[in-house]
């Protein structure tokens, strides 16, 4: 058997090159790792963004609902009340003339797929 004589320079080259592989393999996945959270975090940002938002439109709607403005307008509106004072207003048609008859138009039917149709032919409805 022959001896192979051991350098201990070009041993420590190899380790230490070794360890610097091993070193920038760690700290990449660490980059991808920041990366990731550095997305997530911007992702968490936006939708607390839109949720003080929505919160601050809700909150504006809620006191324009419980204002008095709201109040009135809705009783006018929808509630039909009225303030003393006013003269409400009854549309009533002309004697002997015909009333006003609106068209509904009718819906156009969706064609059926042909896996539809194959399978109401083979099974029913």
């Amino acid at each position: 058997m022959r001896n192979i004589p051991i350098n201990f320079r070009r041993f420590a080259i190899f380790l230490g090159v070794f360890i610097l592989i091993l070193l920038v393999i760690e700290f990449n996945s660490r980059l991808d790792e920041l990366n990731q959270l550095n997305s997530q975090r911007e992702e968490v940002r936006i939708a607390a963004t839109e949720a003080m938002q929505t919160e601050m439109s809700l909150q504006t709607q809620v006191a324009y609902a419980s204002s008095t403005e709201a109040v009135e307008k809705w009783a006018r509106t929808e509630g039909h009340y009225i303030q003393e004072g006013d003269q409400p207003v009854i549309p009533v048609g002309q004697p002997g003339s015909e009333p006003v008859v609106v068209d509904t138009p009718t819906p156009m039917p969706t064609p059926m797929q042909n896996w539809q149709e194959w399978w109401n032919l083979f099974f029913g409805k």
